[in-house]
């Protein structure tokens, strides 16, 4: 099953150091039966496509969590085994089961994910810098339902991730 997991830059540079995106359990995005009924979409392109912006979107909120890492949203798409995917994971606790709507396709990986195993890493252009930021700021307003911030976040949207292939994330890292 191809899965869209969600990282900032820090996080990509650890995965880099450690060869792994980590041992399980990740939250990751995937094509999932709650992403076809959300999307309503039977092409395969169009579903993927909404996963991994649902990906970025969590990964906007780990960069509201982490104030200290660039303001670059990262996605890396890899293939794992279908049987270390939960499709309908349990929720963590404190997790709103009533906003799960907002959140279809989310899957948890609970084994090791090798980096090797990334098929692309997508990651913003330096322009998006200032949107992104302003989003990661407004994220929280936005979730409480202020209209305007979530016109904020939905600026991060209008930048295109950029794609690269896993080879190129030392070059995109700086090392």
């Amino acid at each position: 099953m191809r899965v869209y997991v969600p990282l900032t830059l820090s996080g990509l540079t650890e995965a880099h150091k450690t060869g792994e995106l980590g041992s399980g359990p990740l939250v990751a995005y995937a094509v999932t039966p709650a992403l076809r009924e959300w999307y309503d979409s039977e092409d395969i392109e169009e579903l993927e496509y909404a996963a991994l912006g649902q990906a970025a979107l969590a990964s906007l909120r780990l960069l509201d969590a982490d104030r200290g890492a660039p303001r670059r949203r990262v996605v890396v798409a890899v293939d794992v085994a279908d049987r270390i995917v939960e499709v309908d994971p349990d929720p963590d606790p404190g997790h709103d089961r009533e906003n799960d709507a907002a959140e279809p396709g989310e899957v948890r990986v609970t084994g090791r994910v090798a980096l090797a195993k990334a098929a692309a890493v997508h990651v913003d252009a330096d322009g998006a810098e200032a949107a992104v930021a302003a989003a990661a700021e407004a994220l929280a307003a936005a979730d409480g339902g202020d209209g305007g911030a979530r016109s904020v976040v939905d600026g991060a949207e209008d930048h295109e991730l950029l794609w690269f292939a896993p080879q190129e994330i030392p070059n995109l890292l700086g090392s």
